[in-house]
């Protein structure tokens, strides 16, 4: 093994994610790897695939010299200095709030390497490697299905991981919308005017004037205070919504 880069991409932040990482070998094999999720940030997907590159180098030879590169400073802080003292204030910052991303900063650090670290490389600068994983998690957050490389090693042929189809991306961005939206309800959190109307896709000047609570697909759009408002999640049933879109349970 002589090189070896990570990547992650995020469309909203949160919003829909991808990840791609990539193992060089000496012979000068490739193989790659990615993935999606629907709804997360680009911290997290750049953990994640920091984190499938440890598991995979965990069982193979490696140059000495071997580095992974990354341009995520975020990475390459935690991992080598900040999460010492996370860890020593349980899992708290230096201002005593709760660390974010916390499982994915347990399971990199149990997947520790030590004799292998984390460098960092300016993102989109021309560096083959980095840019090659930053165009992998980009297609897997758009909904695409990438192309990844295959790699040969000391003759056992390792495939790239199956990958089942993604749904189509207007869907995948309405289901990242929809989760947000119950994460938002359950939380409480109230929104701004302009915040809503980013979630519910209507215009801005189409929300202005109400002031009465109204209903949006499966959630009640309530007012708050200060002009915001807050969600909160109803039972489906055969009620029109808002949106125009009928309801059925």
């Amino acid at each position: 093994m002589v090189a070896a880069a990570c990547d992650g991409a995020c469309s909203g932040n949160p919003g829909p994610g991808g990840w791609g990482c990539l193992l060089r070998f000496e012979d000068g094999a490739v193989q790659e790897f990615g993935g999606a999720e629907a709804d997360t940030t680009n911290n997290r997907m750049e953990l994640t695939a920091a984190l499938t590159l440890l598991h995979k180098l965990s069982a193979l030879p490696r140059h000495p010299d071997l580095t992974i590169r990354t341009d995520s400073k975020y990475l390459i802080d935690g991992y080598s200095s900040w999460i010492r003292g996370w860890k020593r204030k349980g899992w708290r910052t230096a201002a005593g709030q709760p660390v974010l991303n916390r499982d994915l900063w347990e399971a990199l650090d149990a997947a520790r390497i030590p004799d292998l670290p984390f460098t960092y490389v300016k993102g989109h600068s021309g560096d083959p490697d980095n840019d090659r994983c930053d165009a992998i998690a980009v297609a897997f957050s758009r909904g695409g299905r990438p192309q990844l490389a295959q790699g040969e090693y000391g003759g056992l042929m390792v495939e790239a991981p199956a990958l089942e189809d993604p749904a189509p991306p207007e869907l995948q961005q309405l289901l990242s919308r929809l989760e947000l939206a119950d994460r938002l309800a359950a939380g409480g959190y109230s929104l701004s005017l302009a915040e809503l109307a980013q979630l519910v896709e209507k215009p801005l000047k189409s929300l202005a004037s109400r002031d009465q609570p109204w209903r949006w697909r499966d959630w009640l759009v309530l007012p708050a205070e200060d002009g915001r408002w807050r969600l909160r999640r109803e039972a489906a049933g055969s009620e029109q919504s808002d949106d125009g879109e009928r309801q059925h349970g």
